[in-house]
């Protein structure tokens, strides 16, 4: 029945089952391995993809920002020495030819959404209640593509029209004010607006709740005293590891500001990589140490059936057929071991997203069972195999065969 298997498989088959209980060990030992590597991995990807979403769904992943004024020289020529230098007040400014910049990045093609946005200070008035409030105009067709307002809106609709303002749920509470209700907008240069609240929203977040309110572009414009101008260009990129890469090349073509969430998130991205590299060494430490125990049971496995090898050495069986078949033993036991490995993982992981839930009926950390994650631990548990076996490999090879029969 097995005439069509290769005689090194035939071999290696049959001295596995010879030593069942090494062999069900370091199965049993490979597939523990995998399932951590497979669990790790899982858990750890969905811990730095949901650390990511959260962080990302309330900005832009670059945002282009006007130069900053520049310090003078007080008290005679800016090169004289000992001259004082002041640092300048920072008005709210502009960015220079605004609609040529955006149609520039758009033209790129890491990017996804660029929308401009006009953002300043104001006074929020309500009867006798007012609150400091920071205005962001938008356009929310292009907007709400990289911040989704519309999904956090717990009271109302998101509407903006110039008319329209979007509130925050701790800045109704403050104010009294619900949907339907006005505010007195009051900017800092004089100007004011009388706004309709069409919807409250939650950004999961006190403080922005409290302060940030949404309007219409052309509305935060007169309001803030812009006149056709915006004061940020927010940018999407289809790469959000990549996108101080993008920012630098914005910098680079346009001359303007370009600060990536990457660069204003330092010490949280620090912390991502770090992740990563903890992710790396589970990977590396358990598959070393499913390497080691490949090589230990095979290298018993040498000294056990040296006289079988000598006997078959002095049939005719060549040096090369030896070294197969040892490291097909390594490969079969990786292969094995990771398939059980990746079962039992595949388990773990459904029963974490099973019992391990938040207070809000979602899982506390999101994980998906990718099958990319199974075939890189199959692959690796037996290329681990593999390398493994072959030092016994090599050293079964060399046996003398007559003095293999004699010892």
């Amino acid at each position: 029945m097995r005439f069509w298997l290769p005689f090194e498989w035939i071999i290696a088959s049959r001295f596995l089952r010879e030593g069942r209980l090494q062999t069900a060990f370091i199965v049993g030992g490979v597939a523990i391995g995998v399932a951590v590597i497979v669990f790790m991995s899982a858990l750890l990807t969905g811990l730095q993809a949901n650390f990511i979403r959260r962080v990302l769904s309330a900005q832009a992943h670059i945002q282009l920002l006007p130069p900053q004024e520049v310090a003078r020289a007080l008290g005679g020529d800016g090169a004289q020495e000992g001259a004082v230098m002041q640092p300048p007040l920072q008005r709210l400014r502009t960015i220079d030819q605004w609609q040529a910049l955006v149609t520039q990045i758009r033209t790129m093609p890491e990017v996804l959404v660029v929308s401009p946005s006009a953002t300043g200070s104001a006074l929020a008035v309500r009867g006798d209640a007012s609150r400091a409030i920071s205005v962001i105009g938008i356009d929310p067709a292009l907007y709400f593509r990289i911040v989704p307002v519309s999904d956090k809106i717990v009271a109302g609709t998101p509407r903006l029209t110039s008319s329209d303002i979007l509130i925050g749920t701790e800045l109704a509470g403050d104010l009294g004010a619900g949907v339907g209700d006005k505010l007195r907008i009051s900017a800092a240069s004089g100007a004011s607006n009388v706004l309709t609240i069409t919807g409250v929203f939650d950004l999961g977040n006190k403080g922005a709740n409290q302060r940030t309110t949404y309007m219409a572009l052309h509305s935060a414009q007169s309001l803030l005293g812009f006149t056709g101008g915006v004061s940020s260009i927010d940018v999407t990129v289809k790469d959000v590891y990549g996108a101080e890469v993008v920012a630098q090349r914005i910098t680079a073509l346009t001359g303007v500001q370009a600060d990536s969430w990457i660069k204003t998130n330092a010490q949280f991205f620090s912390a991502v990589q770090a992740q990563v590299t903890a992710n790396t060494a589970i990977r590396f430490f358990v598959a070393l140490s499913v390497a080691f125990g490949i090589a230990s049971v095979l290298f018993v496995s040498v000294v056990q059936k040296s006289k079988d090898i000598g006997i078959l050495r002095a049939m005719g069986i060549s040096r090369g057929q030896i070294l197969r078949v040892f490291l097909l033993q390594g490969g079969l036991l990786g292969l094995f071991g990771s398939a059980v490995g990746c079962a039992l993982g595949a388990a773990a992981l459904l029963a974490w997203r099973g019992y391990a839930i938040g207070a809000d009926g979602q899982p506390i950390v999101p994980v998906t069972l990718q099958a990319t994650l199974f075939a890189a631990a199959l692959a690796l548990a037996t290329v681990s195999g593999l390398v493994a076996a072959f030092a016994p490999a090599l050293r079964a090879a060399r046996l003398d065969p007559v003095v293999a029969i004699r010892g």
